[in-house]
């Protein structure tokens, strides 16, 4: 009995030891083949693929992009990196190099600031910074400035800026209170001042309301203000229109 269980015990540790060595062959059998990326990134499409090769990849360009930093038609990035280990016979995919975006910036002095915009953007450009000044000698929202400058050249991906004429604002007004004084008074004081006169409607009296058979007046310049909308004190732009009532 003891001789078969050492037989068995014996048995087990061999099983093992084959099991060890089998995940060991296949672990040096796959990681074996792994080799490291070569950097493709800056070299010319047959250096690349030249170099590709050599260590067993595959290589394939992608794609194609501007690139200020990288010269026009080498290799501008790749996947998977350079350093990375794969197995041989993967695929390097990289993206060339198109070189700086060279544009034309446009003369949008004079324009408006919205036709401005759609100039910029419509020459696939992006809008910078805008700002506006007052000055008296540009039409409200005319551009009287950009940067970089008209027809400037060899700009990569630019952003403009543009600085437009700020256009006018409404003078303010602290609404006075006409409240008890006469209809006339009121209609002088507001044309003078640029508001306008809105509606007058007379103020229903507590005899009125029971006795709703009597038509009410309608207001005359001698008319005295009941209570008027915007409120004293309210803040109102020229133009604006003012109502009253009253009795």
């Amino acid at each position: 009995m003891r001789a078969f269980f050492r037989f068995v015990l014996l048995s087990l540790v061999l099983v093992v030891v084959a099991l060890v060595s089998a995940l060991t062959a296949m672990r040096f059998a796959i990681h074996g083949r792994e080799v490291a990326v070569p950097d493709l990134v800056g070299k010319t499409p047959v250096e690349a693929r030249r170099a590709a090769e050599i260590s067993g990849f595959q290589f394939e360009v992608e794609r194609q992009y501007y690139s200020p930093q990288i010269a026009e038609g080498r290799i501008l990035s790749q996947m998977p990196p350079a350093g990375a280990l794969i197995r041989r016979g993967w695929q390097i995919r990289v993206a060339q190099s198109l070189g700086p975006q060279r544009v034309v910036i446009p003369n949008v002095l004079g324009e408006s600031e919205r036709a401005a915009e759609i100039n910029i953007l419509r020459r696939g450009l992006d809008i910078g910074a805008v700002a506006q000044v007052a000055v008296t000698t540009a039409a409200p929202n005319q551009v009287i400035a950009q940067s970089p400058s008209p027809s400037a050249s060899s700009i990569s991906a630019p952003k403009i800026n543009l600085l437009a004429a700020e256009p006018p604002q409404a003078q303010a007004f602290l609404m006075p209170s006409f409240v008890g004084q006469t209809l006339a008074n009121a209609t002088t004081a507001l044309r003078d001042a640029g508001l306008k006169m809105g509606t007058e409607t007379a103020a229903a009296s507590a005899a009125n309301a029971a006795q709703s058979a009597t038509p009410a007046q309608s207001p005359s310049p001698s008319s005295i203000i009941a209570s008027q909308n915007p409120a004293a004190g309210s803040k109102v732009i020229a133009g604006a229109t003012v109502n009253f009532e009253v009795r």
